[in-house]
């Protein structure tokens, strides 16, 4: 299967996460099937002491999935494997008309870099990957020949993505 895929990259208080929400609610609205990719560079946990599901795992379970009448999750700890690359992680994603990935900076995919004053650090990336085709900010940006965007014009960026990975208007 060949999935459509965006990235959202910056650095830390760049505004990431605010720009893939905003896009993810955007092409919702559209009618598109949005999937989301976030990578974290830091340990992270979505379970808890406490929780039957913590429970699983911190007794070894190397898989735990959680099932309810409205969502589902699988857990997969690691233990002694390394982190799975990209393609691993895109086989479990299942059919729809767009993935989003905040993150992997690196990744084989086209990307929006998300810039801001806030942000702690002020290098541009684009000047490091070809795959960065445009730059979304909440403040003066010099974009060089790139697109650049106000972050909050969503409708736009929508527009500039759709367009770029010719999704099929809904």
């Amino acid at each position: 299967m060949t999935h459509k895929i965006f990235g959202v990259i910056g650095w830390k208080n760049s505004g990431k996460t605010t720009l893939m929400a905003r896009l993810l609610e955007e092409f919702s609205r559209r009618g598109y099937v949005v999937s989301a990719i976030k990578h974290a560079h830091h340990k992270f946990d979505i379970d808890h002491p406490g929780r039957d599901s913590y429970k699983f795992r911190n007794a070894g379970a190397r898989q735990v999935a959680l099932i309810s009448p409205k969502r589902w999750a699988l857990m997969h700890e690691f233990r002694d494997e390394e982190e799975p690359d990209f393609e691993e992680i895109l086989s479990h994603i299942g059919p729809c008309d767009l993935i989003l990935v905040e993150g992997y900076k690196g990744g084989p995919f086209p990307k929006i870099e998300a810039r801001s004053p806030r942000s702690l650090t002020q290098e541009p990336l684009s000047g490091d990957d070809r795959r960065i085709v445009a730059i979304a900010s909440d403040g003066e940006a010099n974009t060089g020949a790139l697109p650049g965007f106000d972050v909050n014009d969503i409708g736009a960026i929508a527009d500039f993505i759709a367009g770029h990975l010719g999704l099929v208007k809904k």
